[in-house]
């Protein structure tokens, strides 16, 4: 599987998480890699604003919204917690 990262991911993953919160979010992402619907990655399909993305949990009330580009190409677009991602 091939991981993009837009600009405005990047951003966030740099102002929004601590360097605890990064490594965690890290190790998601890897788990994600090797297996996309491990069920501790919670993911699954979002509507309304962000319909058309996924999203996985990274824990707690942080999440990784995402689309997949093409069957094996996949553009991680936000993260935050449930008010930055919804509220905004």
């Amino acid at each position: 599987m091939n991981i993009d990262f837009s600009k405005s991911f990047d951003r966030q993953f740099q102002d929004r998480l601590n360097a605890r919160q990064r490594q965690k979010a890290l190790d998601v992402i890897e788990l994600f890699i090797d297996e996309p619907f491990h069920k501790d990655l919670r993911n699954h399909a979002l509507y309304g604003k962000w319909n058309g993305y996924r999203s996985i949990s990274v824990g707690g009330d942080l999440r990784l919204h995402f689309k997949v580009i093409s069957g094996d190409r996949v553009l991680f677009e936000a993260v935050g917690n449930h008010d930055q991602l919804y509220k905004s």
